[in-house]
């Protein structure tokens, strides 16, 4: 069961619009399969794109932004819950304890490193829930083939390497998410000791 997805994406919109109208669509995927949409919390770029759509469809969003990147990343007030936290380590764990499941959309350094620390806490058996990555218009094409040759180099195994879930299109992006069953991969070391 899948009640709030996590997504991670851009402040920016980027150079073509199908990034923005592949951000919306997801949006009214998520409303409409009443997913709880939790996100970074701005209200531009690929962010308020996702946000927007959610919101137009009627489902919820919850927004999670430090304080500091309240006025920077213009923060989406019309959300239903805005939670201002005080750094970005603690906005990315009120992000990964509210949501059942991680979606990543394009975006630059920290669309990736927030799904690249979802993926390896799921590595570390720190949590359970599918993570996945749309890969709007081959957005991720060079990235997928990067671990595909960290796998095909012994860096990282098939086991890992099918942590992340990728699809081309929302739809087919969810149905993976929900149907998932993240391996129970044991855990390395207590959170406590990161």
């Amino acid at each position: 069961m899948m009640d709030s997805l996590c997504v991670f994406c851009g402040s920016a919109s980027g150079s073509r619009p199908v990034y923005t109208e592949v951000a919306s669509e997801l949006g009214r995927l998520l409303a409409q399969r009443k997913i709880r949409l939790v996100y970074g919390g701005g209200k531009v770029g690929m962010m308020g794109a996702v946000a927007d759509a959610v919101l137009a469809a009627g489902g919820e969003v919850v927004g999670v932004i430090p304080g500091a990147l309240v006025e920077r990343e213009l923060a989406h007030h019309g959300v239903n819950e805005l939670i201002v936290v005080d750094s970005m380590h603690q906005r990315k764990a009120k992000m990964a304890e509210l949501s059942d499941g991680f979606l990543a959309l394009p975006g630059g350094f920290g669309t990736l490193e927030e799904l690249f620390e979802v993926v390896t806490w799921a590595q570390l058996g720190f949590h359970h829930k599918p993570c996945g990555l749309l890969n709007v218009a081959g957005f991720f094409d060079a990235l997928l083939a990067m671990l595909d040759h960290a796998h095909d180099e012994a860096f990282l195994y098939q086991g890992n390497r099918e942590l992340l879930l990728t699809a081309n299109e929302p739809n087919a992006i969810l149905e993976q998410l929900i149907a998932a069953h993240p391996p129970q991969n044991p855990r390395w070391i207590d959170r406590t000791e990161t």
